[in-house]
């Protein structure tokens, strides 16, 4: 660590890599600004709301399934030690790997999906796009000089390492498969003025190294633990990569689920290379020794693939330190298929079989009834924050984009209390939001 100025910095970064949107004196010379950063993630409200949003299956399902939160930590672990053996850095990859699913509604992947649809005339609804938005104005923490919300008021750095698809609806690359721009998106319309002062200088459409970092840790994280949870929860033993119809199960499951991209024969060279590996239990039982078995198996998975990619990096670019846009994450082939496979068997066995279940409609019907009920019954049923969003709203977009704002904002269990209470006909609490510290 050096010091420029008032405050310490990590080697490879520049001032205009630590400053933020509004202003603020340095409070410290004994933390860096990205240190600031990660502390800011680490006390704020939307971080503690992830303990009750749905990572793969919903958080009151199983008291060992992994929340958002708790996969929200442990990609931050992955990262933070790849991004710190790479020169970024780690607090800069840790804030983004914590920040990485702020923006994700209740009911994961399932909610996105019904407020994508809601949102469709007004820029749409992801979840990165959603991050961008909570860092930089739902999240309170500091205001501007016009008294508006600055959100957490990150660096740049860090801001830009959170953003996973720096584009806009449509403007992402285009698949050489489908022929048509990613549906990925990291920014609305209304926040383009924010995105473009983070992404000040950048090269268009490529993510910096920290944010790469961020990415992979996120991959590798889900598809590894994911297959874990399926494991104890009985609803898959791994003896399938060696069966010859489940390992053609899977590989038409990423096909579905993830395009032509991943071809057919490198998923089964990578089955092949995972079998031989030899880490997986033989007759998971459910006992201690199964259960240090497998957690065994997945931290090799997870060592092997984040030194795969750190290997694959430095003999491209050299031993580093590397940062910002001074070289891109690379990862090989290889590992990106044995990923893939594991992403596979959680969607051929776990989430395909999941989404003909009746609950994953009425999830996204409980949404839809939400935001209907809230745009009829707005600004009072809203949190105050929404209601005085709302209230300087300019038109019904403006609006509309308030109340998914706060659906959002809500986690599994309080959707559905919120939907008791309203379609109940009796007015929902207005509770504070819990302020950052």
């Amino acid at each position: 660590m050096v010091v420029r100025g008032d405050e310490p910095v990590g080697v490879g970064y520049v001032h205009a890599d630590r400053v933020r949107m509004v202003p603020e004196a340095p409070k410290s010379k004994e933390r860096t600004a990205f240190e600031r950063d990660r502390a800011r993630l680490v006390h704020s409200s939307a971080l503690r709301r992830l303990s009750a949003k749905t990572q793969v299956l919903g958080p009151s399902s199983d008291d060992f399934v992994r929340t958002r939160l708790t996969h929200t930590l442990e990609v931050a672990q992955v990262g933070r030690e790849l991004g710190k053996a790479l020169g970024c850095d780690p607090d800069v990859v840790d804030t983004a790997c914590l920040a990485h699913d702020l923006g994700h509604p209740p009911f994961g992947h399932n909610g996105e999906r019904a407020l994508a649809e809601l949102a469709r005339d007004i820029g749409g609804f992801e979840g990165n796009a959603q991050t961008l938005r909570l860092l930089t104005r739902l999240e309170p923490k500091v205001t501007g000089p016009d008294g508006l919300s600055a959100g957490l008021n990150l660096t740049r750095a860090s801001l830009d390492a959170s953003i996973k698809y720096p584009w806009g609806f449509g403007e992402g690359p285009v698949s050489p498969v489908s022929g048509r721009p990613t549906h990925k998106f990291g920014v609305y319309p209304d926040d383009r003025g924010v995105f473009d002062w983070v992404r000040e200088g950048a090269p268009e459409r490529h993510k910096c190294l920290e944010a790469q970092v961020m990415d992979l840790a996120d991959d590798i994280s889900y598809s590894v633990h994911d297959v874990e949870d399926a494991v104890v929860g009985g609803r898959v033993d791994l003896v399938v990569l060696t069966d010859p119809r489940a390992r053609e199960h899977i590989a038409t499951a990423v096909e579905a689920w993830y395009g032509k991209d991943a071809y057919a024969e490198d998923l089964y060279a990578a089955m092949d290379r995972l079998v031989r590996a030899e880490l997986w239990p033989e007759g998971f039982d459910g006992s201690r020794r199964a259960l240090a078995m497998l957690k065994d198996a997945t931290s090799q998975l997870i060592g092997r693939f984040a030194k795969a990619a750190q290997k694959a990096t430095r003999a491209r670019y050299g031993p580093g330190p590397h940062t910002r846009y001074g070289a891109a994450l690379v990862v090989p082939d290889e590992t990106l298929a044995e990923i893939m496979v594991l992403k596979g068997v959680a969607v051929a066995y776990v989430m395909a079989p999941r989404e003909l279940e009746p609950l994953y409609a009425t999830q996204r019907e409980l949404l839809t009834d939400l935001v209907e009920v809230l745009l009829d019954r707005a600004p009072l049923a809203l949190e105050p924050p929404f209601a005085a969003d709302w209230r300087a709203a300019d038109d019904d977009a403006a609006r509309l984009r308030v109340v998914i704002d706060q659906v959002a904002s809500l986690t599994d269990i309080s959707a559905g209390t919120w939907h008791a209470h309203l379609m109940g006909g009796s007015a929902v609490p207005r509770k504070r939001v819990p302020r950052s510290r």
